[in-house]
């Protein structure tokens, strides 16, 4: 029976784990606390899965990191966990440790009352088997800066100002982001650790972060990086965050004013941002779409009646739900909404009454479902959900309806 507890003083375990998981090609750095200790590389809880639980037992199976965070989902605040660093050494691989890793993470994030987990796949195909599903999409757009000259052109930059921002003044960009983070579910509810050893703090080089100020207020600000070589600069945009669209204009305007400096701008941007629709040569910009993170419910019946839901809404339906991970999340769920808010229990530990249920799906297709990925009309066209006639269809989507949602921060 295999083991798994936090890794209290195996930092260079973790270390070394993590570096021949994600930077192979860089061979093992020796483990240098004064170098690697850094406040950001700090943050999260280390766990490991060991073979047995002596405490002699110090040679870790498997390892990842949990970050303890909250998200917006569905216009309120939750709770969620992060999970990261997830590595294993070859001479450890395809024995079953990564799945007990799992499985062990989401028992902790059910007893610390977590709703979601979300994380950054090295496969899709590996988490999908386990439940996790795509959050969202990341929309890249890559161009010559004078594709903004039109914004520039707009001169809405002229009533305002441009200035760096440090990370001591993370506070003076909050309000606009927590504007930002009411329109998109998974949008993070940054603390002051996650602004100044996050936001304002990379892996390898710290971003530049610019503030546009209009009225004395921040109505704007981006996150960037210069890449490349002299002579094929790149200047890569992580994060664009606008209080209106005179506030969009004015940071592409400022993308725009590095063209004498870098031959290109990378951005990326919720898909709904409306970017191509603004530019006046969208032929120009070379724009690709790509899956973000991924996202998983922990405890069916818990989150599914933490959400808030449409006040004048009122349903009862059964929902047949497969989790092969999280045993609490496999069995027949009884859902009753009234004055926006629901209870749900399960009702049976297995699925033998499928026949009873008004609408079939496994967890990862139920997690789209919450969050508002997907609405239950598009998992049904996909046969990701299956009902017997439309009702359940309908209900389900008038409950969840689609909403937009927007995870880009790396972890």
């Amino acid at each position: 029976m295999v083991d798994y507890r936090p890794l209290s003083d195996q930092r260079a375990v973790f270390h070394e784990f993590r570096s021949y998981a994600f930077r192979p090609d860089s061979g093992v750095p020796p483990y240098e606390p004064d170098e690697h200790d850094t406040p950001r590389a700090l943050r999260g809880a280390r766990r490991g899965i060991y073979e047995s639980a002596d405490a002699a037992d110090d040679d870790p199976r498997s390892v990842c990191r949990h970050y303890w965070l909250e998200a917006t989902v569905r216009g309120e605040t939750h709770p969620i966990a992060g999970l990261a660093s997830v590595a294993t050494p070859p001479e450890f691989r395809r024995q079953g440790y990564v799945r007990e890793l799992l499985a062990n993470s989401l028992a902790e994030y059910r007893e610390q009352d977590r709703r979601f987990s979300v994380l950054w796949p090295f496969s899709y195909g590996f988490y999908h088997k386990y439940g996790w599903e795509t959050s969202n999409r990341i929309v890249t757009h890559e161009f010559d800066p004078e594709v903004c000259s039109f914004a520039t052109a707009a001169d809405a930059a002229s009533v305002g100002s441009f200035r760096p921002v440090e990370a001591d003044e993370f506070g003076e960009l909050v309000p606009v982001y927590e504007r930002h983070a009411e329109r998109y579910a998974l949008a993070i509810d940054r603390d002051e650790d996650w602004w100044r050893h996050r936001t304002f703090a990379g892996h390898d080089i710290d971003p530049y972060v610019y503030a546009f100020e209009r009225d004395g207020r921040v109505a704007g600000y981006l996150v960037y990086t210069i890449d490349g070589d002299r002579g094929d600069w790149t200047m890569a945009v992580s994060e664009l965050v606008a209080a209106d669209h005179e506030a969009f204009l004015a940071l592409l305007s400022f993308c725009h004013t590095h063209d004498s400096q870098v031959e290109r701008v990378r951005l990326r941007l919720p898909a709904d941002a409306p970017f191509r629709e603004a530019v006046r040569a969208p032929d120009e910009v070379e724009t690709t779409v790509t899956n973000g993170p991924m996202v998983r419910i922990v405890d069916v019946a818990e989150t599914l009646s933490a959400l808030s839901y449409p006040s004048t809404a009122e349903a009862a339906l059964t929902l047949s739900v497969t989790d092969s991970l999280a045993d609490w999340n496999d069995g027949l769920f009884e859902l009753t909404v009234a004055d926006g808010r629901a209870r749900c229990e399960r009702v049976s530990e297995t699925r033998d009454n499928d026949a009873t249920a008004d609408a079939t799906l496994d967890i990862a297709a139920l997690s789209e479902l919450a969050v508002g990925t997907r609405s239950a009309t598009e998992l049904e066209r996909t046969n990701r959900l299956e009902a017997a006639d439309r009702e359940p269809v309908s209900t389900l989507a008038e409950l969840v309806p689609k909403t937009p949602v927007y995870l880009g921060e790396f972890f």
